[in-house]
């Protein structure tokens, strides 16, 4: 179905379907699902349609339902939660013919003048031109990724993301689109803690993994065709859950956007 979308700029071309309802497309994956930074990124261009230009998006919560189905659109129906002087709520369910895949709450904040301080600091990371690619990455359409390596015990991942295609200088197709990047390296945290370590080539089949509920907070604005870093910290394994909490940098230090998810590692098991 969405052989045609290369660029991220075609993927948040969304189609009105009636009052606070849009439908996106979506890539032929090779996985066989949706990428859930898509659906992500989709809900929010739709409430962004909703939401008077004054307002700025400053937190995105998702609750990851059901994987999303490659071969039909999603369905996005915004819900006016409530208009504010200074804040308002939306709150968004991305649907398909088997039911929702995705309940997305945002809120927006006008721009506010007062103390500006920063204490998050970004690690040391190479360079990104420095860094390899992975080989043969899933994500290599849409995502230029380079990630660093996690050994085992580490409980850490780090990496570099932008977006290939340029985007124009809307600032909420940005807040998008580092949505889209920031469901694409916590993993490795995660993973790196498990007793069992899988090579790359047999995670698949050792392993099932999603995410299942994702939170951002913006700070300041970044581009998301330009390098960020990701820097990702895993507080521990349980039930199959690892959760994860990571902070997100501009290349000059800028401290963009704090980050929460859990993600499932689930190991498979013979009936």
């Amino acid at each position: 179905m969405g052989e045609q979308l290369m660029t991220f700029g075609e993927l948040m071309q969304l189609e009105q379907h009636g009052p606070d309802t849009w439908v996106g497309l979506s890539p032929d994956y090779q996985w066989g699902r949706i990428y859930g930074g898509q659906v992500i990124a989709q809900g929010l261009k739709a409430a962004f349609a909703t939401v008077d230009e004054t307002f700025g998006l400053h937190s995105v919560h998702a609750y990851f339902i059901r994987g999303g189905t490659l071969n039909e659109p999603v369905r996005y129906e915004v819900d006016r939660l409530r208009n504010g002087r200074s804040f308002c709520t939306r709150a968004v369910v991305a649907r398909q013919s088997g039911g929702a895949i995705l309940n997305l709450s945002c809120s927006f904040h006008v721009v506010e003048q007062d103390a500006e301080i920063q204490t998050a600091r970004m690690p040391l990371a190479p360079d990104p031109e420095d860094c390899s690619a992975r080989e043969n990455d899933h994500m290599n359409l849409l995502l230029d990724r380079r990630a660093l390596n996690s050994p085992p015990g580490a409980g850490r991942s780090m990496g570099w993301v932008k977006i290939r295609d340029k985007i124009s200088d809307d600032p909420q197709l940005h807040l998008c689109g580092l949505a889209f990047t920031s469901d694409s390296i916590q993993f490795d945290a995660a993973r790196s803690l498990h007793p069992i370590q899988a090579p790359s080539d047999e995670y698949q089949q050792r392993f099932m993994g999603a995410s299942l509920d994702h939170a951002m907070w913006f700070h300041r604005p970044a581009r998301a065709d330009d390098w960020h870093l990701y820097e990702w910290d895993c507080h521990g394994l349980t039930g199959s859950r690892g959760m994860t909490v990571g902070n997100l940098f501009a290349p000059d230090g800028r401290h963009v956007a704090t980050i929460a998810q859990e993600v499932l590692l689930r190991e498979r098991r013979e009936a």
